[in-house]
């Protein structure tokens, strides 16, 4: 077995989880007070992740650790070259979970009012971040035969600043659509109506980032040479429309697991077009970082695909009992009785 083929699917996994779970958490945070009217309402909408959004999380630090055991180079790389970019994300993130823990610790309008502002601009910022993140390396980074030539202004082009616009607008749509699930009455009513309208921005937003994939970056190379990757873009466009088709029959339940859907598939398509690099170089390609120059030794990936294999299925299963625990929606007797957010 070539297990360093499999550990790059691996870590592609570990990466669309990631963005497929929290991506709904980072768009209730940023997008969510849009829904809400009154401090009931807020309180539905931080108590509607509550159960999920630190769970959710494990994604991240498992595909951190995936990184740096399957693929140190590139853990190495990342953290060198890329270090105040991931340290804001860090912050982000940080700042988002303080957030959302200390909001219901003091009845105080201004203080949950400072604390709900910070999880807003947090959750913004980190998905924007991820996105101007993941669009650098879509694009390809300066790599060179000195090394990273990049600068962190440099890493705030066009072309990744729209990849970071098109993960928020996916975060928001997929963030609203979980609260007209989750939560009841005008909230749910006003959060299906901001992912109607937000539907809207993700055609053209996903055109011109494909659009300028296919003429600035070397993104479409794998799909232009293996045809069956087309099928990935397609699915996610399907799965876009088949959430708008839902929503507007109102199954807002169905409509979210449409656009976690699309959310897989996007991230998915992303990782096929850089296949094998990992960090791909702009320069020339044999700079770039690849599951064959960055891999770890058979050894080691044998051995630590034995563990996945045994602790992988335990993190689904425990994250899929939690959602079904919580699975329906928040009821006025349940907010009451909860001493959170």
């Amino acid at each position: 077995m070539d297990y360093a083929k499999l550990w790059f699917f691996f870590w592609a996994v570990l990466w669309t989880g990631y963005f497929a779970l929290d991506g709904f958490d980072l768009g209730v945070g940023f997008s969510g007070w849009l829904a809400a009217d009154g401090d009931d309402e807020r309180r539905s909408v931080f108590s509607s992740i509550g159960p999920f959004w630190d769970g959710n999380e494990v994604w991240l630090v498992t595909a951190g650790g995936a990184t740096f055991a399957a693929f140190p180079p590139v853990y190495a790389g990342l953290f060198s070259w890329l270090y105040p970019a991931l340290l804001l994300i860090l912050f982000s993130l940080i700042a988002r979970g303080v957030a959302l823990e200390f909001r219901g610790k003091v009845q105080s309008a201004a203080w949950k009012i400072f604390w709900e502002r910070t999880a807003a601009v947090a959750s913004f910022a980190a998905a924007l971040l991820f996105g101007v993140a993941f669009g650098n390396i879509f694009r390809g980074l300066e790599i060179g035969p000195a090394g990273y030539a990049g600068t962190f202004f440099g890493l705030l082009n066009p072309y990744a600043l729209l990849t970071g616009l098109l993960f928020c607008a996916l975060f928001f749509f997929h963030g609203q659509l979980w609260l007209a699930f989750k939560t009841q009455g005008a909230a749910a009513a006003r959060a299906a109506g901001l992912a109607a309208k937000a539907w809207y921005l993700l055609p053209p937003l996903f055109i011109a980032f494909a659009w300028a994939s296919y003429a600035g970056t070397g993104l479409s190379a794998n799909f232009l040479a293996r045809k069956p990757l087309l099928l990935l873009p397609a699915a996610f466009a399907a799965a876009l429309l088949a959430a708008k088709l839902l929503l507007a029959r109102g199954k807002p339940g169905p409509a979210f697991m449409a656009s976690f859907s699309g959310i897989v598939f996007f991230s998915l398509t992303g990782f096929a077009g850089i296949y094998p690099a990992l960090l791909p170089s702009r320069v020339a390609p044999e700079f770039a970082l690849t599951l064959y120059n960055s891999a770890s030794s058979p050894y080691t990936l044998k051995l630590m695909t034995a563990v996945v294999l045994v602790f992988l299925p335990v993190v689904i299963i425990y994250q899929a009992w939690v959602y079904r625990l919580f699975r329906a929606p928040l009821t006025a007797e349940e907010l009451k009785n909860s001493g959170l957010y």
